[in-house]
């Protein structure tokens, strides 16, 4: 395992539209659960929760430029960089956003090999909750992600009143135990050296880095 000196970095990206929207809600708790996990692992951690409507327009401009903007940019880097990844979506037409896909179309699709993915899915009615193995597991097979066995949907009763503690309490459960898998994947693999960790080494460290490629 390896030292709680070396923060791990997750980031985890909503597909949401609304403010709010279930699928924050859902990232949110997601994020949390899998942070408590690395925790208890003693693995100290860095979470990133990100928007990615606020995204949007850098997208679109992506496709017809060719080129991201800077802070698209950013958020590609992060991603691409990260040690774990949760990626969550609202349900249209029974499969994931455009929103959602077109981010992951300006991915480098080679870049989140092997990178340690957590998927959730919301939607309005519980005949979409089938998009986790139908529409999201595939995407990210292409992309040859290690994606944890448990992904957690979420619909209209999940987010019950006050008095519907049972349909809460279960997905409570099931997050919980997919940040546990995330976590527990994260945990298994070295931390992942990033440009930054890159640019503070010396230059014939890095010489050597590129001679051993």
């Amino acid at each position: 395992m390896e030292s709680a000196t070396e923060p791990r970095k997750v980031v985890v990206l909503s597909a949401g539209l609304g403010v709010p929207s279930s699928s924050r809600l859902l990232a949110d708790q997601l994020a949390a659960a899998t942070q408590r996990s690395l925790t208890d692992l003693g693995i100290q951690s860095e979470v990133e929760v990100v928007e990615l409507r606020d995204y949007a327009v850098d997208i679109a401009n992506n496709f017809v430029t060719g080129f991201a903007a800077p802070r698209l940019a950013d958020l590609i880097s992060a991603v691409e960089n990260a040690d774990g990844l949760v990626a969550v979506s609202p349900v249209f037409s029974a499969s994931f956003s455009g929103l959602f896909k077109s981010f992951f179309d300006v991915v480098d699709p080679k870049a989140l090999e092997g990178t340690p993915v957590l998927l959730g899915a919301t939607a309005g009615t519980d005949r979409h909750q089938m998009v986790l193995d139908y529409a999201m597991r595939p995407l990210f097979g292409y992309l040859r992600s290690r994606v944890v066995p448990t992904a957690v949907f979420a619909g209209p009763q999940d987010w019950g009143n006050a008095d519907d503690g049972a349909q809460r309490g279960s997905l409570a459960d099931r997050v919980e135990r997919a940040g546990r898998e995330l976590a527990g994947v994260i945990a298994e693999a070295p931390a992942r050296r990033r440009e930054d960790d890159m640019v503070s080494l010396p230059f014939e460290q890095l010489l050597a880095g590129i001679a051993a490629h």
